[in-house]
């Protein structure tokens, strides 16, 4: 079996027996659940969940757990006129995400944001053809199910297919990365941020975090890198890691604004007392 962990949906290599502890909700930025460490299978987790399709605009189709599993983050298919790409990854695929995969006309590869994410992503590797999965090199320590389909980048920018680039920008975990996708958006362009750079609920602002669970922020070095990051691309709309959560217009705006009001009121604590 391959062991899931139920906190974060991360997937862990073929074992005998279920780990006794999961690395990733043992760091800092996540957390063990309440009940201590829980475990589960793909084959579990589709008895009891389903994947919920939702059209965001022409050529970006989500696909979200239902009900909620792990994070609960959403994963995004990029269609272009080269190939798909799925952004981040969710731990589960049914029969109606495959059929509508397909249709669609598969996937070339997959790219993920950052750790938390990559779930069960060489299980939609192999269901896809053995696809490359792109990942910063920076994070390369938590893949917990190593796979020869897995291709570490350690460039600043990683140029794909379709116009997509992938923009490595550090802040929550060190090789975190957001999408690029030029053609979205009616040619105004996309990003795809996952959480490096968070869409909050009034879907007017982003922010950002070490660790979101524990409320350990984000320090000002590594909030200007990330925004110096994306400054170069063109975009009007920003989807978050979650549904719903999508900034819809004026994105570039929004991150410099959002940065702003973050630094000053990090700024404004004043040196705190030890």
């Amino acid at each position: 079996m391959k062991p899931i962990c139920v906190t974060c949906g991360t997937q862990f290599a073929e074992a005998s027996a279920f780990p006794q502890n999961c690395l990733i909700c043992e760091d800092e930025r996540q957390y063990v659940g309440l009940n201590g460490q829980e475990w589960t299978t793909l084959e579990q987790l589709r008895a009891g969940h389903h994947t919920v399709v939702r059209q965001e605009e022409p050529n970006l189709t989500s696909f979200t757990i239902q009900p909620s599993f792990g994070i609960g983050q959403r994963a995004l298919l990029v269609q272009t006129e080269e190939g798909n790409l799925l952004w981040d990854c969710i731990g589960l695929f049914d029969e109606a995400a495959l059929v509508y995969i397909r249709d669609s006309g598969g996937i070339r590869a997959l790219a993920i944001s950052h750790p938390h994410y990559y779930t069960t992503m060489v299980e939609w590797s192999e269901r896809f053809g053995n696809i490359s999965i792109y990942l910063q090199s920076e994070d390369s320590e938590w893949v917990m199910r190593p796979s020869g389909s897995i291709q570490f980048w350690s460039e600043e920018t990683k140029s794909l297919f379709g116009g997509l680039t992938v923009i490595h920008c550090g802040g929550h975990f060190p090789g975190g990365a957001v999408l690029h996708w030029p053609s979205g958006a009616a040619g105004k362009g996309v990003l795809l941020t996952g959480d490096v750079i968070q869409v909050v609920p009034d879907r007017r602002s982003v922010s950002f975090m070490w660790s979101y669970p524990n409320y350990i922020p984000l320090g000002a070095p590594e909030v200007e890198a990330v925004v110096r990051a994306v400054e170069p691309f063109a975009f009007d709309r920003i989807y978050g890691a979650f549904s719903q959560m999508t900034v819809s217009t004026d994105g570039k705006q929004v991150i410099r604004r959002s940065a702003e009001r973050y630094l000053n009121r990090i700024h404004s604590a004043g040196k705190p007392a030890l």
